[in-house]
């Protein structure tokens, strides 16, 4: 069966699913069903091993919230669920519980400084004349770190490191503290506080956030990639006393997850 091409104006699909194995159905298997199930994951991965999309990344759980965790990134909705289903088709009936999935989208981010207001910083705070070659090689940068900014939030290409830590988030909607309620000006100036924090872990922590507003329970999907767990710990920590998060962010369930390719993952899970 052909699914429909669906795809949006901009941006790819992305999928974070959380499963856990089923001990007691997994044992009625033997180890040639096993091996079967190890090889299709393998070639499915291989077959998904893009820098963007489409994509495939399998890991560990830790924490025992799930088994084991993927995450998916493709182009067209039709893709993206051919995917999940063949990773389900993976496994043998009754092997996968699923324990959490999430579906998102990339999207830019409206509070990111326009061409304008970049040109009005180096005019009025810089007072830097517009005939000036300073001038013309500043506006230069500063568009190219714009467009860098845009693909990259677009067409994410994250980086390929041990931990990956994912949670969804929404804006609060209550009383004094609604964000929806706010004009876009505060809504800006906030935010520009909310991303210099996250700045200061460039290197660090390399995070998408994936928009799921109308799609999933939450708002926002945020995927943290990192070497060290306590990187993870920190920026999430220090974002708590940054107003943006202190008043109007509400939180789902957090999932940390080691990377490791499925021959790793069967030997970890003792499959």
């Amino acid at each position: 069966m052909s699914l429909p091409s669906v795809k949006l104006n901009q941006g790819i699909h992305v999928m974070h699913l959380f499963y856990r194995i089923n001990r007691v159905r997994w044992a009625e298997l033997d180890a040639a069903a096993s091996a079967e199930s190890r090889t299709k994951l393998e070639a499915l991965c291989a077959a998904n091993a893009n820098s963007s999309h489409p994509r495939l990344t399998s890991y560990a759980n830790v924490g025992g919230k799930a088994d084991l965790a993927l995450m998916l990134q493709a182009a067209e909705l039709g893709q993206l669920a051919q995917m999940h289903r063949d990773v389900e088709a993976c496994f043998a009936p009754g092997v996968l519980d699923p324990v959490f999935s999430y579906f998102s989208v990339t999207e830019l981010s409206e509070y990111m400084p326009s061409e304008e207001e970049s040109r009005q910083t180096l005019l009025q705070q810089e007072k830097l004349a517009e005939e000036s070659e300073e001038f013309k090689t500043r506006m230069a940068e500063s568009n190219k770190r714009r467009a860098d900014y845009e693909h990259y939030r677009l067409y994410p290409e994250l980086p390929d490191w041990e931990v990956m830590g994912f949670y969804p988030m929404s804006k609060r909607r209550l009383a004094a503290d609604n964000w929806y309620m706010l004009d876009f000006a505060t809504r800006k100036r906030l935010m520009g506080g909310h991303a210099r924090v996250g700045r200061k872990f460039a290197g660090r922590v390399s995070q998408l956030i994936t928009g799921s507003t109308g799609l999933d329970g939450w708002e926002w999907g945020v995927t943290l990639m990192a070497h060290q767990v306590d990187a993870l710990k920190e920026i999430v920590y220090e974002m708590r006393f940054d107003e943006v998060t202190a008043r109007y962010g509400e939180f789902g369930p957090f999932y940390i997850n080691l990377r490791l390719a499925p021959a790793a993952l069967w030997e970890h899970l003792r499959l």
